[in-house]
């Protein structure tokens, strides 16, 4: 499923993570479930979601630091 998105994601200078994913919405919703966990050695406290009409402009996904 996460082959099917695009986006992207980054670290904030204060420990959040931001990110945007595009693409079919089974997809879309595995990633965001896969968010709520987090990988093993983090921590997540809350999630904020937002819907939004994909916009077309993400290609690929990309990983910022």
């Amino acid at each position: 499923a996460a082959h099917a998105v695009s986006g992207w994601v980054r670290n904030l200078p204060d420990r959040r993570v931001e990110a945007v994913f595009e693409g079919p919405r089974e997809a879309v919703e595995a990633v965001v479930d896969w968010c709520r966990r987090g990988p093993a050695l983090a921590r997540v406290d809350d999630l904020v979601l937002r819907w939004e009409a994909p916009t077309g402009r993400e290609l690929r996904f990309q990983i910022t630091r």
